[in-house]
């Protein structure tokens, strides 16, 4: 297994940026193409189910950020376990961690299932609207754990150092989903019309492949998962609580998001469907718009780790000027396009006006604050990397829960939609800034402590 390892302790921090980056683009805009060609296809069956859509995106999101933050631990800790040559302890882990988060997304689906009619009805979801959301999350929580596998076990094979399988992976599925989708959504090909539970199987069965493909190569070519017989429970807790402090703090620091877009959701319902449907528009878009930074952040992550514990700090801090920097670039690019662009942009989804025009405000007015958002979430995986997931909880929870559901509340009362977008977007800048500095600071001070117990 020791020609899987990469050593990032030494070399240009730019080329391995890029060299890391490059190949999760590709396979996070497979991630985020799933959702989005889901969301164009139901928005050609009209604004009532592309709604119906909207309201998914919240619940959907919050498993995955659970299943995220297993994907999250289970890269720290196989890195590190790379790193020190333990490869048995690798086998172990990484066996053992597949297993955990199927069996957590099980647990999850099986209580979002019971709880679904509870779950929508709370989010603002009418009697009209909750069958057809019920038509697709039936489906999508029962496939949720074969779409937790493969994402954590491509957390694994790139805990070994490469990128492009998991890529692969992932690129190929996502065709798969793009050309199964209309076909059951429209009923082409002689397969009935399925619409809603046909987005919902498209995606499950594309990710059933993805899991095959995965655990083919965890341990047909990288080696690194146990044989049945030699699976024991002593170790299996071993394994357990090596992973579960970061799986949970990730995943709780991730979960939040979506639980504030649900709330966020909830209060644009009051405004009717089309403001719902507005924001799921704007949400998938702005996504894909930030699929390089998600890229980016999985490939600094590595980075930052391994120097963070060789206790390079200067290559750390190079790291976080380089990654930090682009970030705030391509921001200012991205909202600059969306501004733009957005009658074209909106136009593909929706020709709904009243749809339109909220899609486009949202643009117009949460777009110039990307670059600020985009500071948390690069200090957010950077302290993840450094193995204090905690400090991220820290800052998303004062950001989505202490400052964005006051401000969203305050922002609805006094200026309906609108009001709530403007709230977006001044925490967004708010909290950007401070936590900016605050960070730097806190690094600092981490690396000060280590220093003076290093002998």
């Amino acid at each position: 297994m020791s020609n899987t390892r990469i050593d990032l302790k030494t070399g240009s921090i730019r080329s391995h940026l890029v060299r890391l980056t490059i190949p999760m683009i590709w396979g996070i805009a497979a991630i985020v193409s799933f959702q989005l060609v889901d969301t164009y296809y139901v928005s050609l069956l009209g604004t009532t189910q592309l709604a119906a859509m909207t309201f998914t995106f919240p619940v959907t999101f919050f498993v995955f950020t659970i299943i995220m933050g297993f994907g999250i631990s289970m890269s720290s800790v196989v890195s590190r376990l790379i790193g020190e040559g333990r490869e048995a302890d690798v086998k172990r882990v990484t066996t053992h961690g597949l297993i955990l988060v199927f069996s957590v997304a099980l647990a999850l689906a099986i209580i979002g299932y019971a709880l679904r009619d509870v779950i929508f009805k709370a989010m603002g979801a009418d009697e009209e609207m909750r069958p057809l959301i019920h038509e697709y999350m039936t489906i999508w929580f029962f496939g949720a754990p074969f779409m937790a596998t493969p994402f954590v076990g491509n957390s694994a094979i790139r805990a070994a150092g490469s990128t492009k399988a998991p890529a692969v992976i992932m690129v190929s599925v996502a065709v798969l989903n793009a050309a199964l989708a209309p076909v059951l959504v429209f009923g082409l090909l002689g397969f009935p019309r399925l619409e809603l539970q046909g987005a919902a199987i498209a995606t499950v069965f594309s990710n059933i492949v993805a899991m095959a493909f995965g655990l083919y190569i965890l341990g047909a070519r990288k080696k690194m998962l146990l044989k049945i017989s030699d699976l024991k429970l002593p170790q299996f807790g071993d394994s357990v609580k090596r992973l579960i402090f970061i799986a949970l703090a990730a995943g709780l620091t991730s979960s939040v998001t979506p639980i504030v877009n649900t709330v966020i959701i909830g209060f644009l319902a009051g405004y009717g469907s089309e403001a719902v449907a507005a924001y799921g528009i704007a949400s998938r878009v702005e996504a894909f718009g930030f699929i390089i930074l998600m890229a980016l952040a999985v490939g600094m992550g590595p980075i930052i780790g391994q120097n963070f514990g060789a206790r390079q700090f200067d290559r750390v801090h190079e790291t976080l000027k380089t990654a930090i920097g682009f970030s705030v670039f391509w921001c200012i690019g991205v909202a600059a396009i969306l501004m733009l662009f957005a009658p074209i942009i909106v136009g593909a989804f929706s020709n709904d006006p009243i749809v339109e025009y909220y899609a486009r405000m949202s643009f117009m007015i949460i777009a110039p604050s990307y670059l600020f958002s985009a500071l948390v979430n690069g200090w957010s995986s950077a302290f993840n990397a450094m193995g204090k997931p905690q400090m991220s909880l820290m800052m998303t929870v004062i950001k989505m829960l202490v400052l964005m559901i006051p401000a969203v509340m305050i922002g609805a009362h006094r200026g309906g939609v609108m009001g709530i977008f403007w709230a977006i977007s001044l925490v967004n800048i708010a909290t950007g800034l401070s936590f900016h500095f605050w960070s730097r600071a806190t690094c600092v001070q981490s690396e000060t402590k280590l220093a003076l117990k290093t002998p």
